[in-house]
């Protein structure tokens, strides 16, 4: 007899989300933003993001980023989850210490593009037993992402 044990379902542990507008036009904005080649200009503690899988981007498309997060170095293997051109960009980690994913929505307002970011945690190992630390630490790094994508997009 094959006994199956069921799966534990991953529960959300936290959420954060943001909101910016950006001085520049839905396209440029979208086309910026999902490109990994740009990511060292405006993401913190990214030090290599690279997309794995040929042609262009799109769902299920393949990246690994590379980054130093409260003092240790990660490999990140994602996947693209969401890809809209001008709507909707989402990513989802799919090995790592910390599964997450960051859905992205772009809106076009007066003078420029509204970026909605929203991101959904769940930090195990040792992140789980510092769980606060890496919230605070998200949203700090986050905030400071996009007020510099904000500067980098906007000269």
């Amino acid at each position: 007899m094959i006994y199956r044990i069921p799966t534990k379902r991953r529960e959300v542990t936290f959420k954060v989300e943001f909101s910016t507008v950006i001085n520049r036009p839905v396209a440029e904005v979208f086309a910026f933003i999902t490109d990994p080649s740009n990511n060292t200009k405006y993401q913190e503690g990214l030090i290599e993001s690279r997309l794995e899988t040929p042609g262009p981007i799109g769902v299920g498309s393949k990246a690994t980023d590379v980054r130093k997060f409260l003092g240790r170095q990660l490999e990140l293997k994602l996947e693209v989850t969401a890809y809209e051109p001008g709507k909707r960009f989402g990513l989802k980690a799919v090995s790592g210490p910390i599964p997450f994913e960051v859905l992205q929505t772009f809106e076009p307002v007066e003078g420029g593009t509204r970026i909605e970011l929203i991101t959904q945690a769940e930090p195990g190992g040792f992140f789980k037993l510092a769980e606060g630390m890496v919230k605070k630490q998200l949203e700090s790094q986050l905030s400071g992402d996009m007020a510099r994508l904000k500067k980098v997009l906007e000269g």
